[in-house]
């Protein structure tokens, strides 16, 4: 039995409401009681608090029928905003986002450096100018998350970023000592962040969801109960270190027949530009050997998708999982890919939902960041943001604030 004082409990009626609004967009008061289960006198002393702190608002809506209009609430979503940061190889992208997910402002820095002190400096520097630019609305910034393409453990700091050769970094203390004012920020990996974008924008009712990321290696992010799984120091999720052919080929990781050595797409287009007798492939010019039906990509493409799916397999004997969303720009270009690979998925003990190609494509990461931020903002035991195609892309987005 839980047990908890007026304070706690108060707490939770709280966040069940704040969830109950952001789920549903605009909602009258008697829909709110009716929803949660609140009884209308604790609604009412709870809106008014939200109205004192300014997070939401009313509306009264107009109507045909007889009666008094309803008065609609909703979330303010412009007095305060999150700042998601997604930092990957040689580029570093920035989505300033209202408190409903919106972005308002999206810019990507090329890096033309791979030292850790320099890029520290950098994220410092956008920081500080996102937090002077939000500092008109009354909550300003309130959070930052970032996402790191490689391990990060439970306490937030890096272990090792492959590309980077980065290892053992303290990236949150580093740019807390260095900024001039207090803000909240989390450090995450980039298939975690993914993954909880999924769930929050396109997959609200699977709770056992895998996003698996397919680029310059295999990362996946895992949802369990509706909760991202991190394992016992923070580092589950590398799938791409399972072995799938123990006499393969030697990965960088001390072991032979890693996963990713056959299903990435470095892999892949190693592996057709030796056909073709090429020095590289060029993503683009995969696609328009693709469009054009080439014989050996094809080939090759059957060939990926056969050990994709031995992986798939094993980690569906594992998990179990309601929904599988692959995050791969090959996946997207290529003809029939699901079926393709259900075929392949023909074990009598292989059980799961469904299999999906994520339309978040890069963007999932700093979506998952933001979408993060605000959750934590909130203290709301679950997101949902239903109105997901209006949140991308976020290139098309900008807001006058950062003109000011």
């Amino acid at each position: 039995m839980v047990t908890g004082d007026g304070a706690y409990i108060k707490k939770i009626n709280r966040s069940l409401i704040l969830k109950t609004i952001i789920e549903h967009g605009m909602i009258s008061r008697a829909e709110l009681a009716k929803i949660t289960g609140l009884n209308k006198a604790t609604i009412s002393i709870q809106v008014a608090a939200l109205l004192e702190e300014d997070l939401i608002y009313e509306t009264q809506q107009e109507h045909n029928a007889v009666g008094r209009r309803p008065i609609m609430l909703s979330i303010k979503r412009d007095v305060g905003y999150v700042l998601g940061i997604d930092l990957d190889y040689k580029e570093i992208q920035y989505t300033l986002s209202d408190l409903l997910g919106y972005p308002v402002h999206h810019e990507k820095i090329f890096l033309d450096s791979e030292n850790y002190e320099e890029i520290v400096l950098l994220l410092v520097e956008q920081i500080q100018k996102y937090h002077k630019n939000c500092s008109h609305s009354r909550y300003g910034l309130i959070s930052t998350v970032i996402g790191i393409h490689g391990t990060v453990n439970k306490e937030e700091n890096i272990f090792f970023i492959p590309r980077y050769k980065w290892h053992s970094k303290s990236l949150k203390s580093d740019i807390k000592e260095k900024i001039n004012f207090d803000l909240n920020i989390h450090i995450d990996n980039n298939a975690n962040l993914s993954s909880y974008a999924e769930k929050v924008y396109h997959y609200h009712k699977s709770d056992n969801l895998l996003n698996i990321i397919l680029s310059s290696g295999i990362g996946a992010g895992i949802m369990v109960d509706g909760h991202i799984h991190k394992g016992y120091h923070g580092y589950a999720g590398e799938m791409g270190h399972m072995i799938i052919s123990p006499d393969g080929a030697l990965c960088k990781c001390g072991n032979y027949g890693c996963w990713e050595l056959y299903a990435a797409e470095p892999r892949l287009y190693e592996q057709i530009a030796k056909r073709l007798d090429k020095p590289v492939i060029t993503q683009n010019e995969f696609y328009n050997l693709v469009n054009e039906k080439n014989p050996i990509v094809y080939e090759e493409m059957e060939i990926f998708i056969k050990y994709l799916s031995i992986g798939l397999n094993n980690i569906i004997n594992l998990y179990n999982p309601e929904t599988i969303v692959l995050n791969s720009e090959v996946l997207q270009t290529y003809p029939n890919v699901i079926e393709k690979i259900k075929g392949n998925l023909v074990s009598s003990v292989s059980q799961y939902g469904e299999i999906v190609l994520s339309t978040l494509g890069k963007d999932a990461c700093i979506m998952g960041a933001c979408a993060i931020a605000i959750q934590n903002f909130f203290e709301v035991p679950e997101l949902i943001f239903s109105d997901s195609e209006k949140h991308i892309p976020y290139t098309n987005h900008k807001i006058e604030i950062l003109n000011n």
